[in-house]
């Protein structure tokens, strides 16, 4: 039970505890709302006087009076309650409803206190006074208050203002009475001002129960930001071919050996056809079957490896570039070409007043990012090599200086060095080496969002070869799918290539 640790045991009884709350709430709301409740509370009860006039008196109920209540001696001993009867369910009550037989609806009781007169307001809600205009109210010397049938609305409610005599404040209150399927209780004000809360008691408790069960997922969810990939091995991993894909797969294999307790994963690039021999050579050494070697390549692999198997992990996108010195950000296909033949071999035929020879900076013969430029820029192959030193010509017959470079790197800082230096390499997001400048085809620039949308010839897929297919739980399989599929696209994306695995990616994989 490797699930079972203490993360995943908080976050499943967070996640239960979520939905009981949400269930029970629900079912509160459905259940014992829903039925006809008469709440009543007293929201005044004072004494008038206690024959105190002059303020002297500081005991319980003490008053001071003045004007009608002083001059009045029968007021002496009285007391005021205000009373308050509403509809506090969530269904309307009608006259049907109340039970007690008769026209009586409820009978307030007063306990010793004798009631001298009543007045019943309803300021929200006037209407309900017509149920009153026929009631007798209650005999001199009562100490009950019987009530018409009054008909509420939901959230309906009416007042008594009672003067009561013989007897001190704080004599209970009582109200009786039955309703047909309901109750009537005593309820409470939840204001001073009798406003009703923005949220219930029960939204409150879910709001409040639900808020700590997302806290909790979020804390475990921040801790675990960076789970390790699924399936991490063990092991030493050789990555080579590409150099163009070089730095995606290096710092692909620090986050790995940093997420994998226990992986090497040693990055050795040196071209994407150095890379095809040497996994198949180690693959026919090896005895115990695929070898811990991953090739990756600019294009598919040639012909006559039978048995090695491939994987599209991105679509490569490459520019052109040229030294800083030289004024120029766009060439058609056509003049590329020409340079390329030895047609063109001054920028001044290019750029007026400037008298600088072209220098032709490649990619030795195994590169795959040289395979992709003849095919799909050049249409053929390039002249050959005539300089050691890519600045000067070792061959008297030859056109054009060219010379070959082994990684991408090399092509970049060279160009970067030469004055009229041209050459091509992978594209990086983030720029390129500072004294080189891209130079847009035809118009058109490299752009990892307009992939598929754009004429843009100097693009190919990336593949990574292994010998036949490597075991579920190797170090080889691991990565592979940590570089196509998992935490790989955000850093594949970084560098400006676009992932097979996403949608858009798909499609362009799958045209080839």
């Amino acid at each position: 039970m490797d699930w079972l640790t203490a993360e995943n045991l908080i976050a499943v009884v967070t996640a239960l505890l979520g939905v009981l709350v949400s269930t029970g709430a629900v079912w509160y709301e459905r259940r014992v709302p829903h039925q006809r409740r008469l709440g009543h509370r007293v929201q005044l009860d004072t004494a008038i006087g206690d024959g105190a006039t002059d303020g002297a008196a500081t005991g319980p109920g003490a008053t001071v009076r003045r004007g009608f209540f002083n001059a009045t001696p029968a007021l002496e001993n009285s007391t005021l309650v205000l009373l308050r009867i509403e509809n506090d369910g969530a269904l309307a009550i009608t006259r049907d409803h109340y039970t007690d037989g008769g026209d009586h609806g409820l009978t307030v009781g007063f306990g010793t206190r004798k009631v001298t007169a009543v007045v019943v307001t309803a300021p929200d809600h006037p209407g309900l006074l017509t149920h009153f205009r026929d009631w007798p109210g209650p005999s001199d010397g009562d100490s009950t208050v019987v009530l018409p049938k009054v008909p509420l609305n939901r959230g309906a409610h009416y007042k008594l203002l009672v003067l009561l005599t013989d007897g001190p404040v704080g004599v209970p209150v009582q109200v009786h009475g039955t309703l047909d399927e309901g109750i009537v209780h005593v309820n409470h004000s939840t204001t001073p001002d009798d406003k009703p809360p923005v949220f219930s008691r029960v939204a409150r408790t879910v709001t409040v129960v639900l808020t700590v069960c997302v806290v909790a997922l979020a804390a475990i969810i921040v801790r675990e930001q960076t789970p390790p990939p699924i399936g991490c091995a063990r092991g030493t991993l050789t990555v080579t071919g590409s150099t163009a894909f070089a730095p995606v797969v290096r710092e692909l294999a620090k986050k790995y050996e940093k997420d994998c307790e226990g992986a090497e994963v040693i990055v050795d690039a040196h071209g994407s056809a150095s890379g095809i021999r040497k996994l198949a050579e180690e693959g026919a050494r090896s005895a115990k079957g695929s070898p811990a070697v991953v090739a990756l390549s600019d294009g598919r692999k040639p012909g006559g490896y039978p048995q090695l198997r491939e994987t599209m992990v991105a679509v490569s996108l490459f520019t052109v570039v040229v030294n800083d010195g030289v004024p120029v950000d766009n060439l058609s296909l056509d003049r590329i070409r020409r340079i390329y033949r030895g047609e063109i071999t001054n920028w001044g035929e290019l750029v007026p007043g400037l008298d600088q020879p072209v220098l032709l900076v490649s990619r030795d013969a195994g590169s795959g990012t040289r395979e992709v430029f003849q095919r799909r820029v050049l249409g053929r192959n390039e002249p050959a090599n005539s300089s050691l030193d890519c600045a000067t010509s070792n061959d008297p017959e030859s056109r054009v200086v060219r010379c070959e470079l082994d990684s991408t790197e090399q092509v970049l800082s060279t160009v970067a060095r030469l004055p009229g230096a041209i050459g091509y390499a992978e594209f990086r997001n983030g720029g390129v080496l500072k004294g080189l400048r891209r130079v847009a085809l035809d118009g058109h620039r490299p752009s990892v969002d307009e992939i598929g949308d754009s004429p843009y010839p100097y693009r190919e897929i990336e593949y990574a070869y292994t010998w036949g297919e490597p075991p579920a739980d190797s170090l080889a399989s691991s990565f592979l799918t940590y570089l196509s599929r998992g935490s790989g696209q955000d850093v594949v994306r970084t560098h400006g290539h676009l992932p097979c695995a996403t949608p858009k990616g798909l499609r362009i994989c799958g045209d080839g």
